[in-house]
This record gives structure tokens, C-alpha cells and sequence, in this order.
């Protein structure tokens, strides 16, 4: 009967137990969470019975460091639900403009149901994010569910982070879509944590996720690069992503470290769809040989359909430096523009097993295969330069209706028995 005219005020309010109903409305102010909640008694801010509830940044002045419209640092058992966040943008390069921000040491977190828009740098080397998760103390249980993060200006940064000393977490059911830097990404390494030892993002998943036109192209911190992954893994450990739609992004999915000596490290990249990605589908491995790379990692029935269409020789699958002991199976692959299916410009993979995957034949349309600076148009050459197994064919999967991307098999599909 009485309700709070600000967040602010709700926001002193929600101790240990309490469900903060948020009134539809514009909100031109910031929501910082003051308390924690319990694992009895967590703290939930909401929008009150789906009412639309924006928290606009307009009328935020440029300042120096970090700005967010949501901050949780230092807290445990919170929710955010049901919230749009939008229009907060800075023309400086020294401050990072946020949607949502989580540091410190906050544990049992779920952002869920978010709109988070037009959040925007435009200084040349600006840094801006959709939603950042920045464990500089130990976290755990980060959840974030179902949100939308869309029409981002990032320079530098991501549109999703999670970086530095994250050890559990979920990242589902989202869609990132329409901005200029990299969509879903999981860091370490950069000295983001308190304890260099555990300063990498891990044991997490990344599951059915919708992430399309993610490109850096234009971006002003990348002139005309198309280097922007959809899903990133960028020095984590023991990550799975697997049953998410990347489309018309620069790299579909990428596992490697930008960190020398530093690896993404069992990352399982499993059931994904990836296709009409800019310059590849797949990437593991570092682009140059100051990087780190990937090892112990799988890559598993994968559909990477006509990736590589601006002809970037990135190819369906590309390898790069110092990849060790990966196992690539049961993928099928279909060659875009360019005709590779496999870019390996890098003699620095050992131990990469490749079996059972299916390349696919195309009438009138010759493969290329690039293994270990080699170039091969002859599968059976390819096959043996690369030991794939005997069950590695050179087939058409037979889709039910590709052009629609439709990616099932049909019935009496001859690639069923392989990937299967």
C-alpha cells in the first residue's frame, strides 16, 4: 500500500529474505545490492507479475572507472529477474559502461529474464558489457538464465564475461545477438583474481544458447577484423558447451588462451549447430605463436555448415597454434565458399585425434583439406596425412532440408552410422 519511491531505498531495505517487487516504470537510477541474502533466505529483485520495468542510463553523466545500472559486489544469494536495462553509453576510454556487473566474492547468483540493450562505448579503445561476472574473490554458483543482450557497442570487451576466479557456473537459454564484439565468453589469466593460482574461469556449462551476428567488423578497436567469436573460451578449464545455434557471427565457437604456456583445458564442444559463420566455425588453438592453445579437449557432433563465407581461409574446423592432445569426432562438415573443410597452417598440433567425422561430398565441388601447412584435395591423402580412422568418410550426410537449416538426417542417411 506504501511502496518505495526509488531502488535505492528498496535496495537499503532487502535484508536476508526478502523479494523486492519492482513496479512497472522507467527507473533513470542505478540498483546496487547492499545485503545478501541465505541460502534459506535468498534476496530476489523483480519485475512485479511480468509489468514492463526499465532502468534507463540516459541521464548518467561519463565518468571514470566502472558504471553499471546493476552492481552486486561481495554478495551471495541474489536475484535479478525480469528486468530491461538499456541506454547507458560513454564516450571515454577509461570507463567501462555495464548492464549488469558482479564482482568480489558473490557466490549463488542467478540473473534471469533480462533485456540488457544499448549499453555503449564509443571511444575508440572503450570497453562496455552486456552482463560481466568478475570473480577478483572466489565465486561460485553464477547462474545466468534466459536473458536477452542485444545491440551492444563493446569495443575492447563482450557482450556476456565471466572472468577471473569462477569456479561453477551456468550459462543457458540466452540470446546475444546484434553486437560488435564477442558474444558468450569465459577468460582467464588476465590478473583479474586476488590468487593468480585460480585466476581462470571453470567447471561450468554453456547450453542452448541462440548467438548470432556477433561481429567486430567496424568495430573501432578492430577496423576491419572478423574476429569476434559467438561462444569464447578463452583460458578456462573444464567447460562444456554444447546444443547452441551460432550463425552469422566472425568465429562460431573458440577454445584456446591468449596467454603463452596457458591453455583452455577440457573444454567439450558437443552438439552445437554453427553455420554461416564469416571466417570459421570451429577455431581451436592460439592465432599466433606468442599464444597459449587448447589441449585435452573434445569436439563432438558438430553440425558446421558453409562457415568461412567472406573467405577467410578459416575454413569449417580451424586449428591453430600448439593444440595437444584434442580429440574431433563425429562432426559433420560442409565446406562454404571457400571449399576447406580443415584449416591447419600451424605444424604445432601433436596428439590430435580425428575420427569419425564426415566431410561432405558435394556434386561437381572438389574438398580442400589443410593439414600442418600442407594443402590436400584428395580425401584419402588428407586422411592419411592427418591418421583420421578408417571410418572418417567423404559422403553426402543426407540433411532433410539444409537449405532451411534443417540439420536432420534422413532416414536412410548413409553418415547415421558414423556420427551416431
Amino acid at each position: 500500500s506504501k511502496p518505495f519511491r526509488t531502488l535505492k531505498k528498496a535496495a537499503s531495505e532487502a535484508d536476508a529474505g526478502t523479494t523486492v517487487l519492482i513496479r512497472k516504470g522507467n527507473y533513470n537510477e542505478k540498483l546496487v545490492v547492499e545485503h545478501s541474502g541465505t541460502k534459506s533466505k535468498p534476496i530476489t529483485f523483480k519485475a512485479y507479475n511480468n509489468e514492463k520495468v526499465v532502468l534507463s542510463g540516459k541521464d548518467l553523466k561519463d565518468v571514470e572507472g566502472d558504471t553499471s545500472l546493476v552492481t552486486i559486489n561481495n554478495k551471495n544469494y541474489v536475484t535479478i529477474s525480469g528486468l530491461i536495462i538499456q541506454d547507458l553509453s560513454t564516450d571515454l576510454a577509461d570507463e567501462t559502461v555495464m548492464g549488469i556487473y558482479v564482482t568480489g566474492s558473490s557466490n549463488h547468483i542467478t540473473i534471469e529474464n533480462n533485456n540488457v540493450q544499448r549499453i555503449e562505448t564509443h571511444a575508440d579503445n572503450g570497453n562496455g558489457h552486456g552482463i560481466a561476472i568478475y570473480g577478483t574473490g572466489t565465486m561460485k554458483d553464477i547462474n545466468i538464465v534466459n536473458n536477452t543482450l542485444q545491440d551492444l557497442k563493446l569495443g575492447s570487451s563482450e557482450s556476456l564475461v565471466l572472468n577471473g576466479n569462477i569456479d561453477g557456473f551456468k550459462v543457458e537459454n540466452n540470446i546475444v545477438r546484434r553486437s560488435d564484439n564477442i558474444g558468450i565468453d569465459m577468460i582467464g589469466y588476465e590478473g583479474t583474481s586476488n590468487d593468480k593460482k585460480v585466476d581462470y574461469v571453470r567447471n561450468g556449462i554453456v547450453k542452448n544458447n541462440k548467438v548470432y551476428e556477433i561481429s567486430s567488423y567496424g568495430n573501432p578497436s578492430y577496423g576491419d577484423d572478423y574476429s569476434a567469436g559467438g561462444i569464447y573460451v578463452d583460458g578456462g578449464k573444464n567447460i562444456t558447451i554444447e546444443k547452441n545455434t551460432i550463425y552469422k557471427s566472425d568465429i562460431g565457437i573458440e577454445a584456446t588462451s591468449e596467454h603463452a604456456k596457458k591453455y583452455a583445458d577440457n573444454i567439450k564442444i558437443m552438439n552445437n549447430i554453427i553455420y554461416d559463420n564469416f571466417y570459421t566455425g570451429i577455431s581451436i588453438g592460439g592465432y599466433d605463436e606468442n599464444r597459449g592453445g587448447t589441449i585435452n579437449s573434445t569436439i563432438s557432433q558438430n553440425i558446421l555448415y558453409r562457415n568461412d563465407t567472406k573467405g577467410l581461409y578459416g575454413g569449417q574446423l580451424l586449428l591453430q597454434h600448439d593444440t595437444k592432445n584434442n580429440v574431433i569426432e563425429r562432426n559433420i562438415l560442409t565446406a562454404g565458399p571457400s571449399r576447406i573443410f580443415i584449416s591447419n597452417y600451424f605444424t604445432t598440433n601433436q596428439e590430435n585425434k580425428l575420427q569419425k567425422n564426415v566431410f561432405h561430398k558435394e556434386k561437381g565441388e572438389t574438398g580442400i583439406w589443410i593439414w600442418k601447412e600442407e594443402e590436400y584435395t584428395s580425401f584419402p591423402e588428407f586422411k592419411k596425412a592427418s591418421k583420421s580412422d578408417e571410418e572418417s568418410s567423404y559422403l553426402d550426410p543426407g540433411y532433410q532440408n539444409a537449405n532451411k537449416y534443417d540439420f536432420r538426417l534422413k532416414k536412410d542417411s548413409p553418415a547415421k552410422k558414423i556420427v551416431d
